[in-house]
């Protein structure tokens, strides 16, 4: 089946890109650097969350990886069975991203978010080594992360643009002491999963909660930095970058300077320190397949130390942090992930 074109206007991609430095600002907030009025940001908004264009959730914030369990595990599949393997594993919660790569080693590349390695014991032994078609189960636990889809930026605005946008947008910091949530946390966390950008109103209705209260947990949760928000697109809005996954290896005493070098890259989505015998794992979003082998003989000039030791292709996004996709990354639906 032919898949159908994704197009965007200017002012839909830039509103993107503001809704990714500051994923709640009301319209009235972002009317003035876009140049539109709120009315008509509220529409082009509607417009792309309806048809899964675009969308705004909730995601593990940069505190989570403190106390929780962070991985990525490499499915080897029988021939034939990737697909089938694919549909099965975005059925579980735990399984936050399904990628399926260009790799016979590694058909398809999980991201895997547990609140513990109990949990992810399980879910490795339990369940993936027991899904008909999967060959071998890899994983590589995350010891730090530099980069992550949080602070990835389309970068349709300009400098002055994101200026006036202000000091809001910045990351809130994490210096709010942890605690563990409780219920009304999860229903509050669960609907924003689904939905970042619901109203405090809409959000407190759903949650057996005033919007003052919605507003206070919700805003205890991102100071502490469990909780983030982040907006996502269609690949196809992107112009049809080209994901690919570096495995690499350095010296342990190098791998900070790496994951810094890495992470500080236009293109970089994510940069993280792993377990296993490759111990840093990046992927860029790339204009094209040629690029790929320019890149990383750029890496290798600027980081003689880093070995890279295989690169995965991505041909298809399955699932996206919860949010199932369709063939043009689209969003279709969602299986909220649960790891707080």
């Amino acid at each position: 089946m032919k898949t159908e074109t994704v197009t965007a206007s200017e002012l839909d991609l830039s509103l993107v890109h503001a809704l990714q430095v500051r994923p709640r600002a009301t319209w009235s907030e972002l009317a003035g650097p876009l140049g539109a009025t709120a009315a008509t940001l509220a529409q082009r908004w509607e417009h792309l969350r309806r048809g899964g264009d675009a969308w705004v959730h909730a995601v593990p914030g940069p505190g989570y990886s403190r106390t929780r369990c962070s991985a990525f595990v490499l499915l080897s599949c029988a021939p034939g069975s990737r697909a089938r393997v694919a549909a099965e594993v975005c059925r579980y919660e735990e399984v936050a991203t399904v990628e399926l790569t260009a790799s016979a080693r590694a058909g398809l590349l999980l991201d895997v978010l547990t609140p513990d390695f109990a949990t992810l014991a399980r879910l490795l032994t339990e369940r993936l080594d027991t899904v008909p078609g999967v060959t071998a189960v890899d994983c590589r636990i995350a010891t730090s992360l530099h980069m992550e889809g949080t602070r990835w930026r389309l970068r349709s605005l300009d400098p002055a643009q994101l200026a006036r946008l202000g000091a809001a947008g910045a990351r809130e910091s994490a210096d709010a002491p942890l605690s563990e949530p409780d219920a009304l946390d999860r229903r509050l966390i669960e609907a924003l999963v689904r939905d970042g950008r619901l109203s405090w109103t809409a959000l407190a209705e759903s949650c057996g909660a005033s919007p003052a209260t919605a507003r206070r947990r919700v805003r205890r949760l991102t100071a502490s930095g469990l909780l983030a928000f982040r907006c996502d697109m269609a690949a196809g809005l992107m112009g049809g970058l080209v994901p690919v996954t570096f495995l690499g290896r350095v010296a342990a005493r190098d791998i900070g300077g790496v994951e810094g070098v890495l992470a500080a890259l236009p293109e970089c989505r994510l940069a993280a320190a792993v377990t296993g015998p490759d111990n840093v794992l990046a992927t860029l979003w790339l204009g094209d397949v040629g690029e790929i082998q320019r890149r990383e003989a750029h890496l290798a000039a600027r980081l003689p130390g880093l070995t890279v030791t295989d690169r995965l292709v991505g041909l298809r996004t399955a699932k996206r942090m919860g949010h199932l996709l369709d063939e043009a990354g689209r969003r279709t639906g969602t299986v909220p992930i649960r790891p707080w």
